[in-house]
């Protein structure tokens, strides 16, 4: 199957589902079966922003719900799980900043603390390089993290980037380029 067709068929599928999800009588099936098809690559966006699993599964509740109150209002500008991941990140951040300020520290304090909590996290199964890894990531400006993460973890393109994060391509590269290299001389050092 060629790449268009295939793509023909994705917009298919989601405008149909889109459809669904704003039909009262066909909305709790579909909505089960969004849930069901990008909750573990949301869950994975939400988990590298906030760090800890108990709080990615929060966060990503919120998202959900969000989405579901919200659908009525997608206008389909962007794919369906652009809007969603835009939902993830804006309600990561919010978790964030909330979880900072209620702690009376900045959101970068935060972000060192939940990354050295990391490490007696059960649901953490990574190396040291990986725990190293995530402590680069945490240095960086919350900008740089959500485009490294998206680039990196998600591999995104920059123009998906670009439609979730309303950013130009050129800012994104940029700050990807940026990131790349404060995580380097982290690493190195």
């Amino acid at each position: 199957m060629s790449k268009e067709k295939s793509n023909n068929n994705l917009n298919v599928v989601e405008t149909n589902l889109i459809e669904d999800l704003k039909n009262p009588k066909t909305q709790e099936k579909a909505f089960r079966q969004l849930v069901s098809t990008y909750k573990e690559r949301l869950y994975w966006h939400i988990r590298r922003m906030v760090t800890s699993h108990d709080d990615a599964d929060d966060v990503l509740q919120n998202t959900f719900i969000k989405v579901f109150r919200s659908i009525h209002n997608f206008k389909g500008d962007s794919k369906l799980y652009s809007w969603m991941y835009r939902i993830a990140t804006n309600e990561s951040i919010t978790f964030i900043n909330q979880r900072s300020k209620k702690a009376g520290i900045s959101s970068e304090e935060l972000q060192d603390q939940l990354v050295n909590n990391l490490k007696a996290d059960v649901y953490f199964e990574g190396e040291e390089i990986q725990l190293k890894l995530q402590k680069a990531i945490a240095t960086l400006p919350q900008k740089q993290q959500i485009v490294f993460n998206m680039k990196y973890f998600d591999d995104l393109k920059y123009a998906e980037m670009s439609e979730v994060l309303d950013t130009s391509v050129g800012a994104l590269k940029a700050s990807y380029h940026h990131a790349v290299k404060k995580i380097e001389s982290f690493l190195i050092n």
